[in-house]
């Protein structure tokens, strides 16, 4: 079956990134001249997927705001001569839907999911962070060969891989693994945020799922942790590995970058990066960075 629906979890409350966060949500901090999660509904609409889900939390209301329609905007600025750019505001140019439901208690990203039980109905889905932006030459490409691992493999579940420094993994979900020869990597284990020594690879859980619904009913039986008392979603992929479905990783490939907008050091090196690569502000912002960098 096609791809068609993307789940965005929006809910977190950015803790690590007040005070701006008190009333902003992370994901509607920009990153050059666009918010965050714009850049992942673009990459979902590259990929081909046309039904997009934000599952939003308290005082994210801008996020709705911001995909709404405004044709009284629209107007306004092209009156002005001052209409939005197509680089600027892909999403408003295809065909897609987007609908809003909100968690109703921040309880771990295993139950967002899990709130998307209506939307998904019987069909895969893809899970994309909305904090997280994956960067590429060929938008949408990750998720593409994602879906044609699961589509080869019948797996019940398909994770996006990163590897990361060894000290850096106590951040993230990791993986064991072994490889069969294949582009893609078979998944034997799963533990969420271990300590370096206990960490089985350096290869982390980037940010992109593809899942069917099996994954539904393996988050009802997933136990909170109890150091946070919140379900994991990494703990909910494990027990399909325990159950004896296929879980798969693919890595992102050269050229495929992973931000993750939940801290000051992660934002400032997004915003940078985009900044530097902006088609219309890039030179300038470059010759500034030299000149700096030269004052230093």
């Amino acid at each position: 079956m096609q791809l068609r629906k993307v789940v965005i979890p929006v809910a977190g409350s950015g803790t690590r990134l007040m005070p701006v966060t008190k009333t902003l949500p992370k994901e509607m901090l920009p990153v050059g001249r666009k918010p965050a999660v714009q850049y992942v509904v673009e990459e979902a609409l590259a990929a081909g997927l046309r039904q997009v889900l934000f599952v939003t939390g308290k005082q994210k209301t801008a996020i709705e705001d911001h995909f709404h329609p405004d044709p009284d905007l629209d107007r306004r600025l092209a009156d002005m001569g001052k209409g939005l750019a197509s680089d600027e505001a892909h999403y408003q140019n295809t065909d897609w839907r987007c609908y809003f439901v909100r968690q109703s208690a921040p309880t771990g990203l295993a139950d967002a999911v899990a709130t998307a039980a209506d939307f998904v109905g019987q069909e895969p889905f893809v899970v994309s962070l909305g904090d997280s932006i994956v960067t590429s030459d060929q938008p949408g490409r990750l998720l593409e060969r994602m879906a044609l691992c699961r589509q080869e493999t019948d797996a019940a579940c398909v994770v996006a891989l990163e590897e990361v420094k060894a000290e850096e993994v106590h951040h993230y979900g990791v993986v064991r693994v072994r490889d069969e020869g294949k582009p893609w990597l078979v998944i034997d284990d799963l533990i969420e945020k271990p300590d370096v020594q206990a960490a089985p690879s350096a290869l982390t859980i980037a940010a992109r799922y593809i899942f069917t619904p099996e994954i539904l009913d393996c988050i009802q039986s997933t136990v909170p942790g109890t150091r946070t008392g919140a379900r994991e979603l990494t703990d909910s992929i494990r027990l399909l590995v325990q159950r004896g479905r296929r879980v798969c990783g693919v890595r992102l490939a050269a050229g495929e970058i992973r931000y993750d907008i939940g801290d000051f050091a992660s934002y400032f090196r997004a915003f940078c990066e985009m900044a530097v690569a902006d088609e219309k502000y890039g030179y300038t912002f470059r010759q500034y960075l030299t000149r700096r960098r030269e004052n230093l």
